[in-house]
């Protein structure tokens, strides 16, 4: 059962997404609170612990985005999905950086906010279409203007970018089955061995391109040469 802290401002859509995670056998209500003092005070306080940060990022005193960054912190395991009123790119490339795995714009929160909940810790990237559609042009419109030339073999030019070890073959699978948008179950399918053996090999891929999420891995990835022809799918 994973333990799921809200932080949400409105007391409507706060005892919504409440209702809705109370009800879901998968999850536990672990607290609702409606400011970043409130949720940083929860999150500093020894023996509570969190699997999942539902946030909105405009709250009364400051930005969910401080939410999250203090969760990733104090909560490594914690995962953050933003439900928000701001669908600009700024915003959602910020929360990404920041180490959010989901986003999805109120204007389309769905009926059963669980299932997006549980969806995420399952392995998908929940996002709305229409963030998705924007994060997408501005990632390309960003790689253009950078004009860099094309590495003439990708994977070991990317490597070499970073500083660090290449990726093993197994890993680059993984990285490019991620970016696809597959889920950690699906992976273990298409590679015919286990879960656990999937997050060893993600684990290791984030050491290597110094990142603490699917998404980051993947806008690194893609940055670096090691992805060229998929660019940030997994936001799709």
């Amino acid at each position: 059962m994973w333990r799921v802290l809200i932080v949400e401002d409105d007391v409507q859509t706060r005892e919504f997404f409440a209702a809705s995670v109370s009800h879901c056998a998968q999850l536990a209500l672990a607290a609702s609170l409606g400011s970043v003092a409130e949720a940083r005070a929860w999150l500093a306080t020894p023996g509570n612990a969190v699997d999942v940060l539902l946030i909105d990022l405009g709250l009364p005193d400051g930005s969910g985005l401080e939410v999250i960054r203090f969760a990733r912190q104090a909560h490594p395991e914690c995962e953050p999905l933003v439900i928000s009123m701001f669908g600009d790119e700024d915003n959602v490339l910020a929360s990404i950086e920041a180490g959010a795995l989901g986003y999805i714009h109120k204007d389309s929160t769905p009926e059963n906010v669980a299932d997006a909940v549980v969806q995420m810790k399952l392995g998908a990237s929940p996002i709305s279409p229409m963030i998705a559609r924007r994060v997408l042009s501005k990632y390309l419109s960003l790689h253009a203007t950078r004009a860099l030339p094309v590495p003439s073999t990708p994977a070991a030019s990317g490597a070499a970018a970073a500083g660090s070890a290449p990726l093993s073959a197994k890993e680059q699978q993984v990285l490019e089955l991620i970016a696809r948008g597959f889920s950690y179950a699906e992976t273990a399918r298409l590679q015919n061995v286990s879960v656990h053996t999937v997050r060893s090999h993600i684990k290791s891929l984030y050491g290597k391109l110094a990142v603490h999420s699917k998404n980051e891995a993947v806008f690194e990835a893609a940055k670096l040469g090691l992805l060229p022809s998929y660019g940030p799918q997994p936001l799709g």
